[in-house]
């Protein structure tokens, strides 16, 4: 019994449907500039807050439709993540790195806080990493993990600089620095929710200052062993 030929129909069917799986096997170019629209969308989350913020007012935020967020940025918790990311390394993150990289540790973690008091003085925003914390983290344990550990790394600038500024001499040895930095990592969180409501200058600098003074007075600087 001689084989069936295959029709002209399944030839077209299999060759189309190869054809199909082809193309979409290939993945087509983004046609916009992400860091431009993770910008849009990071400044819309930041003076609406996540809640308030539907992925219809991102994507119109951003010059995309939804199906185009999604696509390329995840879902909303995805894509705020990535907002609070590129909102610390371009303030938290770099003002850390500067600092540190450039000042003594004490005068590091001065700096550090007198300048929150400034940017908190500038905007009625707030901060982004704060805002979180208080918005979304009560809400969202994935987010609430996010926000701690973003948290964490501002709580371990401090540890450095205090057990940097121990050894140094400028920071009392008495003081704990793990105690010390989340102190001090409650007081950026402070300053940033208090200065939403009540931006007043002298109220700010007031409880900077308070919790500089756990630092101590500097003592004798250790002067560098002489080598043999």
């Amino acid at each position: 019994m001689s084989a069936r030929l295959p029709s002209v129909e399944m030839f077209y069917s299999v060759r189309s449907n190869i054809n199909a799986t082809e193309w979409i096997s290939v993945p087509r170019p983004r046609e916009f500039d992400e860091d431009v629209a993770l910008e849009a969308a990071m400044r819309r989350f930041w003076a609406d807050g996540f809640a308030a913020t539907s992925v219809r007012d991102l994507g119109d935020a951003m010059g995309l439709g939804q199906a185009s967020v999604y696509n390329a940025f995840g879902d909303k918790r995805a894509l705020f993540t990535q907002c609070l990311d590129r909102y610390l390394d371009a303030n938290m993150r770099a003002r850390i790195a500067r600092v540190e990289q450039s000042l003594p540790p004490r005068q590091a973690i001065e700096t550090f806080l007198m300048e929150i008091v400034e940017r908190s003085l500038e905007s009625r925003l707030g901060c982004l990493l704060a805002n979180a914390a208080l918005e979304v983290a009560p809400h969202d344990p994935r987010i609430a993990e996010v926000v701690a550990e973003r948290m964490a790394e501002l709580e371990a600038f401090f540890r450095r600089c205090v057990i940097a500024g121990q050894h140094d001499g400028s920071i009392n040895r008495a003081v704990d620095p793990s105690d010390t930095a989340r102190l001090l990592l409650t007081t950026v969180m402070g300053l940033r929710v208090l200065a939403r409501g009540f931006p007043d200058r002298k109220v700010l600098e007031g409880a900077a200052r308070q919790a500089l003074s756990v630092l101590g007075k500097p003592g004798r600087r250790r002067e560098p062993s002489a080598r043999p």
